[in-house]
């Protein structure tokens, strides 16, 4: 990978459906080299997937909330992590070190459905703690990290 590998990668983070040629336009490179690039960099697994963000709010999810989850005993972690994949409402899981083992991020449609998310999560075998926060603001949400440069 180098810099004109980076300049794409770029391109691509802020629109994946940028065509190569108005990439090729960008960064002064040839559409063949730049279909290359790309085919080599999905190919490398270095580009793992293409992907959509929805507007949530405007498909009915007005609650965005994380919460922390301890178990009590590694028993339970598989059916845990089983119900987890099981949610749809839940996003995002993490597996962590610290007080708690698992943050999770939920989008739902109201605080009542919060609410009953909640006491699924309390009601789980083997949950001995949560605590939850309610995301007022979305500050900054960048799904990925490309490096400025190749400083190796």
């Amino acid at each position: 990978m180098d810099i004109i590998d980076l300049k794409i990668l770029n391109i691509l983070k802020e629109n994946a459906r940028t065509k190569a040629s108005a990439i090729a336009d960008e960064i002064d490179l040839s559409i063949s080299a730049v279909t290359e690039r790309i085919k080599k960099l999905e190919q490398s697994g270095i580009i793992d997937q293409y992907t959509l963000i929805v507007n949530q709010k405007k498909i009915g999810n007005d609650i965005a909330a994380v919460m922390e989850v301890g178990i009590d005993h590694p028993r339970h972690i598989d059916s845990f992590i089983n119900f987890v994949n099981a949610n749809p409402n839940i996003i995002s899981c993490y597996g962590v070190a610290g007080d708690f083992d698992f943050i999770l991020k939920i989008l739902i449609d109201s605080s009542e459905g919060l609410e009953s998310l909640y006491r699924m999560v309390r009601g789980f075998e083997g949950v001995k703690a949560t605590k939850t926060y309610i995301i007022l603001k979305n500050i900054k949400n960048d799904i990925t990290l490309i490096p400025d440069s190749l400083a190796n």
